[in-house]
Formats: structure tokens, C-alpha cells, sequence
């Protein structure tokens, strides 16, 4: 793959859904002015392009593959895919692994921000929570679609404001009964105790009511991705509040 030129960071909502999409067929590669070199990108060869469209953050895919039965360790389970942080290579990774659909029993996605592990005491999730819905009727429910929606959500950052600071990542269940997305903040709607290196977060000194505001917002938002009627409710916990209670399906502090 040639060198990728430089380029500002772009809004995925503009972006096709997939690089195997419809492409404009008379709409040809533009030519950089400084060196004339032709810049192709991933929509007009999705092999062979030279330009990138960098995201705001690096992005690591992580991946829960089933116990065996046999008392695993939850960390032998949890596996590191890959970190990517461009458009394009947000699609090759995505065009080369299964999707959430055929993926086994008790298998799950992650997808976090660089140096955050997608476990509740990483020290920049142990204050957080998550909002999170279950899709019961597996069969009707177009999971790889979803999935693809909040993933293109979280890398693009419409999830939250610029400046919130609060997602920290996606995750996907796949279990015997259900489906169960979740969207993964920093803060559980209030600041931060102690603030420190390892704690700071977009949190930081906001009062209690503008926490809410910006986790509400999120909600609205991820819910909205997974296009559910305003009948269906979206919840979100704590990670605390599901620690203690020794399960995912803690009390919801708020819902949307």
C-alpha cells in the first residue's frame, strides 16, 4: 500500500457504509497540487489507495471468545485484535473478521479507545458505566447491521459532544437468549473522586446535573443508532452498581 497523504480528520456520517457500496462511477481521483501524484482513496480501490482519513482517536478491537467450562481465566478469554486509527483501516479490519451473526455463543466484540481495556477496573472505566439494550427476538433483529451503526458511531464521535470526553467504547454480546449492545462512559454522571493521572476525565469538575445532561445525551444518541421505537427503553448502570450486584443487569440509574 503507498504512503497515505495527509489529511484532516472526516465526519463518518459522510461516509458510505461499506467500501463495497455504490460508488459514483464517473467521479474520478483527484490530483494533489503540490506533487501531482493521484490520489486515490478507499472508495475508488479498495486495495490499492494512497490516501487515509485519519480518525480522532486509535481504536482497539478486542474480542471474547467462549469458555471452554474448564474455570478460564477471564483474561485468557479476552483478546487483543488490533488497533487501527484511519477510515480505511477501520474497514479492513471489519471486511476480515466474522460477523457478530455467526459468531459462537458467550462471543463478544469490543471496541475502545487506545489504552483502555474493555473491563470494569481499567482505571479509566472503574468510575464509569455503560448504557446498554437486549435484543431478545434474535432472529428478526439485524444484528450485523447494528453492530456496524454504533462501531461507525463511536469512531466518528456522534455519540457525545466534542469535549464530553466520555466514551470509552462498544461493546456487543452474543448470548443463548438475546443480543446486548452497550456503550461504555468514563463517568457514571458525576465528577471524578480523587482526580488522579490515571483518573482524569471529561468529567472533571462538572456539577452533577451537567454530568447528567451529557449522559442523557449519549443515550439519546445511541439509541437513536440502534433505531428503536420510543416505546423500547434504554438503560444504563454503573460498572460499581453491577460489580456488586454480581451481574450485567444492575439497576438502571437512568433511562432513555
Amino acid at each position: 500500500m503507498a504512503a497515505a497523504a495527509a489529511s484532516e480528520p472526516v465526519d463518518l456520517s459522510t461516509i458510505p457504509i461499506s467500501p463495497d457500496g455504490p460508488l459514483d462511477e464517473n467521479k474520478k481521483p483527484n490530483s494533489d497540487a503540490a506533487t501531482g501524484e493521484e490520489q486515490i482513496t478507499v472508495f475508488h480501490d479498495k486495495d490499492n489507495f494512497n490516501v487515509k482519513h485519519p480518525l480522532m482517536h486509535k481504536w482497539t478491537l478486542w474480542f471474547t471468545k467462549p469458555p471452554s467450562g474448564k474455570g478460564d481465566n477471564w483474561n485468557d478469554l479476552l483478546k487483543e485484535v488490533i488497533t487501527f486509527n484511519s477510515v480505511e483501516e477501520f474497514w479492513g479490519v471489519y471486511n476480515n473478521i466474522a460477523p457478530t451473526s455467526e459468531l459462537a455463543l458467550k462471543s463478544d466484540y469490543h471496541l475502545f479507545k487506545e489504552g483502555v481495556r474493555p473491563e470494569w477496573e481499567d482505571v479509566q472505566n472503574k468510575h464509569g458505566g455503560k448504557w446498554s439494550y437486549q435484543f431478545k427476538e434474535k432472529r428478526n433483529v439485524p444484528i450485523d447491521e447494528l453492530w456496524l451503526h454504533v462501531m461507525l458511531a463511536a469512531i466518528g464521535e456522534t455519540l457525545e459532544e466534542e469535549g464530553d470526553g466520555e466514551l470509552m467504547g462498544v461493546v456487543v454480546n452474543v448470548r443463548k437468549g438475546f443480543y446486548r449492545i452497550g456503550a461504555w462512559t468514563r463517568t457514571i454522571g458525576k465528577s471524578i473522586p480523587g482526580g488522579g493521572d490515571g483518573d482524569v476525565a471529561g468529567g472533571k469538575g462538572r456539577s452533577t446535573d451537567k454530568g447528567k445532561e451529557v449522559l442523557m445525551n449519549i443515550g439519546r444518541k445511541f439509541k437513536e443508532v440502534l433505531k428503536l421505537p420510543a416505546t423500547e427503553v434504554v438503560e444504563f448502570s454503573g460498572h460499581t452498581d453491577s460489580a456488586h450486584s454480581g451481574s450485567t443487569r444492575a439497576k438502571a440509574k437512568y433511562t432513555v
